[in-house]
């Protein structure tokens, strides 16, 4: 559904640049199931304004802002392309990974960047994930580990925090009749 404050034209562009899987391909459900998860987060962020998307609070202890849970989706699906694409290519060599350990590091990494970088790498980190995972034409326990992780179930992992938090800032945002932020 597009936002009154979105272009219409940008929107059926977006749409008609996303990656397409052939139909006879071996994860349909799941890319499906992905497509549907992506695009309620983004449903979600783009209620929020671009202060809102850096309010500290999504998560506490560390504190995590929206920008951080999009830089956080978005290292992951990067992540998952690389590996796709060794599964691809014969080279991978298995998921044995310290996940809590990885989010920290992904945090850090990304912590300081701004909401454009953050939302450009999620998007292009996506965009690439699906292009490996559509090349892969022989289904495999690790490539469903890595769609489930990066994808789908990772999303569903967060959205109902999201549209809680979500909630929260537009409560707020409408006891404010002085902020000038405007939803993206």
């Amino acid at each position: 559904m597009t936002q009154p404050h979105q272009d219409p034209a940008a929107a059926d562009r977006a749409t008609a640049a996303e990656p397409v899987a052939p139909t006879n391909h071996p994860y349909l459900a799941e890319i499906e199931a992905e497509r549907r998860g992506w695009y309620e987060l983004v449903e979600l962020v783009r209620e929020l304004t671009p202060s809102e998307c850096l309010e500290p609070g999504y998560y506490r202890d560390p504190d995590w802002t929206v920008r951080d849970l999009v830089a956080h989706i978005g290292t992951w699906l990067a992540k998952a392309e690389v590996e796709l694409m060794q599964l691809g290519v014969g080279t991978y060599a298995g998921h044995d990974l310290d996940i809590d350990g990885l989010n920290r590091e992904y945090l850090h990494a990304m912590h300081d960047q701004p909401w454009t970088i953050a939302w450009v790498q999620a998007n292009s980190a996506r965009t690439r994930m699906l292009q490996a995972w559509f090349e892969l034409t022989v289904p495999s326990d690790e490539a469903a580990w890595w769609i489930r992780k990066s994808g789908p179930d990772h999303y569903h992992e967060h959205l109902d925090r999201l549209a809680a938090w979500v909630d929260e800032l537009r409560g707020r945002r409408a006891a404010d009749p002085a902020a000038t932020d405007k939803p993206r």
